[in-house]
């Protein structure tokens, strides 16, 4: 029988118990559940019905100092998502953490170092969307430059509509202290994450956020960000919680050809026969006419690709956890590297921070400045601890 990692998770909420699940149905063959940490002593008999077999925990570094697991998947509230990466690798344990790496990008560019210091652990991060056989499918077509140079990117990904009872679940849920954010920390990280995977990192952003707009909470439920790529390259991404029937909807404008991504699910592909600009420059005022007065064929200037793909929202996590395994255990490159989680943190930190300020800010920002913001906000709340 193959070697399995055998791995621990912490947390066993939502999303750590349905990582057990798809580890229990045999989703993840390179893995096994040997042990759980969580700190609500009422998980522990539902993790011995549900995983006998399983070791419970009530403390993570306990887990971590046991021998028991040699890797460990991090299902926790935001904030804690950094400190337990460390405390893992300082351990000499392999670490994936969910999304996102972090709150702010000065907590996160410590786990980078910390894991850029140990480079014989894997670190990766849960970027499930990055499985997404649709999108690793479009990556491909623009990192060939098929439709050429990038113009614009847009994305409207309003799909997360939340009640107001799913705010009022938890005291930390949908706050600057207990959650770090709203929209752009819970919902929206793997769009911000395929983004700029996809098209690269903007230089800057212009954002207009509305905090509490149709949620009784304190944080972000709509965003508009208006991106600047250099070189007159731009992109839009709007997201809300408030949307019940929700738009997911991707485009990218190449000077070459153009995608159009609907749902997630299905992408149309237009490649142009020559660049946009000796289309114009070679066509007169017969061809106008013509394509005016719809006379001309369509494939004279372009063609057309559909692209779908079947892909099972938990396949999508599995994958990343078996690819994670892999990893460890071959040396399999990784689908979504631990450092990369600071570029999307970076992105919504550079949003929260533009609609503070009332201006456009550099991607580059004021890490200082943006902390002394939040906390400002943090010690508005008055219930959580300020962070350094």
């Amino acid at each position: 029988m193959s070697r399995k990692v055998r791995l621990g998770i912490v947390g066993f909420g939502a999303q750590g118990s349905a990582y057990a699940k798809f580890i229990a149905e045999g989703m993840v063959p390179s893995v096994e559940l040997v042990a759980v940490a969580d700190t609500d002593p009422s998980k522990k008999e539902r993790i011995a019905e549900l995983h006998p077999e399983v070791q419970y925990f009530d403390d993570y570094l306990t887990l971590l100092e046991s021998g028991a697991v040699e890797a460990v998947v991090t299902t926790v509230p935001h904030y804690l998502h950094p400190e337990m990466g460390i405390q893992a690798l300082e351990r000499g344990v392999h670490v994936l953490l969910e999304k996102p790496a972090g709150v702010y990008t000065k907590q996160v560019a410590a786990l980078n170092a910390y894991a850029a210091a140990r480079p014989e652990l894997t670190f990766a991060i849960m970027f499930n969307q990055r499985n997404n056989p649709l999108y690793r499918r479009l990556k491909e077509i623009v990192d060939a430059g098929e439709i050429g140079t990038i113009r614009r990117a847009n994305w409207i990904i309003t799909t997360w509509w939340r009640p107001q009872g799913y705010y009022n679940q938890s005291e930390w849920r949908a706050t600057w202290g207990g959650e770090g954010g709203g929209v752009l920390v819970n919902q929206a990280p793997h769009q911000l994450d395929l983004w700029q995977w996809i098209c690269g990192v903007p230089k800057s952003v212009y954002a207009k956020a509305a905090y509490g707009f149709r949620r009784d909470i304190a944080v972000e439920d709509e965003v508009t960000a208006v991106v600047d790529y250099g070189d007159g390259a731009t992109g839009v991404f709007v997201t809300a919680t408030h949307d019940i029937t929700g738009t997911d909807r991707f485009e990218i404008l190449g000077d070459a050809g153009k995608i159009v991504v609907e749902d997630s699910k299905t992408a149309v592909v237009t490649r142009l026969n020559r660049p946009e600009r000796e289309i114009s420059e070679g066509m007169g005022m017969e061809d106008v006419r013509r394509m005016f007065m719809g006379e001309f064929d369509p494939s004279e200037l372009y063609t057309r690709e559909t692209i779908e793909f079947a892909s099972a929202w938990g396949e999508q996590h599995s994958g990343v956890l078996e690819n994670f395994a892999a990893n460890i255990l071959d040396g399999t490159p990784l689908l979504a590297p631990g450092s990369d989680g600071i570029q999307g943190v970076r992105l919504a930190n550079a949003i929260h921070l533009s609609s503070w300020k009332g201006h456009e800010v550099p991607l580059d920002f004021d890490e200082d400045e943006f902390l002394a913001l939040l906390n400002e906000r943090i010690a508005a709340e008055g219930t959580f601890p300020q962070r350094a």
